[in-house]
């Protein structure tokens, strides 16, 4: 059996989780629902929504897109999304014959088009190679959803008229992390809900 003090930790971060989440609720539907809204335009446009982040971030861009082209609760046709941090080759290429900074901004021009999405995750609203993307994605013609934390960092402060910035109204990066999964189900959730009610 865990020591107790084990258990307190524990009991500690479920309910700093909780906290957060409520906080969340209280700022973040109007956001999400804009997204959501954007989404769907997106991809009943005939467009694409590409994803992108780092470490946690990155795998959260992996489980959106995943959700997006194969399914989330319901059974339907695939929808168009690419995370852009998947393929190990363009990615080390990028790095090694250009700079990791532009890891994601050279996939935006190059497979991003006017009427696409991005959605940028950085719990800091900071990340190099993300603020890249968001440039990059704004010389294309793409609109931007922005998932952050902290006070928005950079990203915040470079997001355009009809971009959407969800902040998740943490400092610790966990809880951050924590509410962009629950952001990306209700995303997730919401366009299915509209596409295919």
């Amino acid at each position: 059996m865990a020591p107790m003090d084990t258990q307190d930790a524990i009991r500690r971060q479920f309910t700093e989780s909780i906290a957060v989440k409520q906080a969340a609720l209280a700022t973040l539907a109007e956001p999400l629902a804009r997204a959501i809204g954007s989404m769907v335009k997106t991809l009943r446009g005939g467009g694409k929504i590409l994803a992108c982040g780092n470490g946690g971030s990155a795998a959260d861009a992996q489980h959106f897109s995943a959700e997006l082209l194969n399914r989330f609760e319901r059974e339907r046709p695939g929808l168009a999304a690419i995370a852009l941090t998947t393929d190990s080759s363009t990615l080390t290429s990028i790095a090694n014959d250009y700079a990791y900074e532009q890891v994601f901004s050279k996939q935006v021009l190059a497979l991003g088009q006017a009427g696409d999405c991005l959605l940028a995750i950085s719990t800091s609203g900071g990340s190099p190679n993300v603020v890249a993307a968001i440039e990059a994605a704004h010389r294309k013609g793409l609109q931007v959803v922005a998932l952050t934390g902290r006070n928005g960092g950079r990203m915040a402060a470079m997001l355009r008229p009809g971009d959407i910035e969800v902040r998740a109204p943490a400092e610790r990066t966990a809880r951050i992390q924590e509410v962009h999964l629950l952001a990306i189900h209700c995303l997730c959730d919401g366009i299915d809900s509209i596409l295919y009610p």
